[in-house]
C-alpha cells in the first residue's frame, strides 16, 4: 500500500473529524452562553444546577461521557428505552456538545466577569434597559476578552475528536491506525500528525484574524 493510496483514505477520515469539529462548535459554544447566562443568574437553585453540570461534565473523563451516551443511556432505569441513540457519530456528537458547552460556559463566565463594572453604570447612565446594556454593551467585550481562550479550546477540540474512535467511527485516527495494522508502515502516522498540524495551524490563524478584528 503506497502513499498515494493512503491520503485518500486518510482524507475521508480527516472529512469525519472535520465534521465533528464543527457540528460540536456550532452548538456547544451558543449552549455555553446560555449556561453562562444561567450560572450568573440571580437564582440560587439555577446557579447550583448549572454549577453541578458544569462539575460532572469538566471533573469526567470525555471518553467515559462518549460511552454512558452512546452504550449507558440505554440502561438507564424506566427511561432507557427512549435514549437509545443507535447512529454513532450522533451519539459521539451529543457528548462532545455536552463536554464543550460546559467548557465554553466557564470561559463565557470569566470573560463576564473580566467585563470592568463600570460598563454596567455608564449604561444604565444612558438609559439602556438591562437586555440592551448585556446585548450591546456587555456581550461584544466578553467575547474579546474570552477569544483567546476560546482559540485554545477549540485546538484542543480538534485533537479530542480522535477519542470517537472509541465506538468505532472512522475518524482521521482509526483510518491511520488500520492503515499501519496492514502495512507494517508507521509513515501513516507521521502523515497524520501532519494532518492534525494542518487543522491547528488553520485555526490559529482564523482566530488571530478574529482576534485583530475585534481588538479595540
Amino acid at each position: 500500500m503506497t502513499l498515494s493510496q493512503w491520503i485518500p483514505q486518510m482524507g475521508e477520515g480527516c472529512l469525519l473529524t472535520l465534521k465533528l469539529f464543527f457540528v460540536t462548535i456550532v452548538f456547544s459554544m451558543p449552549l455555553g452562553l446560555c449556561l453562562t447566562f444561567l450560572y450568573t443568574s440571580k437564582s440560587a437553585v439555577l446557579n447550583k444546577i448549572v454549577g453541578f453540570y458544569i462539575l460532572i461534565m469538566r471533573g469526567t473523563p470525555l471518553l467515559l461521557q462518549i460511552f454512558f451516551v452512546y452504550f449507558g443511556l440505554p440502561y438507564t432505569p424506566f427511561i432507557g428505552k427512549y435514549l437509545t441513540i443507535s447512529d454513532r457519530f450522533t451519539a459521539g456528537a451529543i457528548a462532545f456538545i455536552l463536554n464543550y458547552a460546559a467548557y465554553f460556559a466557564e470561559i463565557f463566565r470569566g470573560g463576564l466577569l473580566s467585563v470592568d463594572v463600570g460598563q454596567y453604570e455608564a449604561a444604565k447612565v444612558l438609559g439602556l434597559t438591562e437586555s440592551q446594556t448585556r446585548f450591546k454593551i456587555i456581550l461584544p467585550q466578553m467575547f474579546r476578552i474570552a477569544l483567546p481562550v476560546v482559540s485554545n479550546e477549540a485546538i484542543i477540540l480538534i485533537k479530542d475528536t480522535a477519542l470517537i474512535t472509541a465506538i468505532g467511527l472512522s475518524d482521521l485516527l482509526k483510518v491511520t491506525k488500520t492503515i499501519v495494522n496492514k502495512t507494517t508502515n508507521i509513515s501513516a502516522f507521521v502523515v497524520a500528525a501532519f494532518f492534525y498540524l494542518i487543522m491547528s495551524y488553520v485555526l490559529t490563524l482564523v482566530f488571530k484574524a478574529l482576534e485583530k478584528k475585534f481588538s479595540f
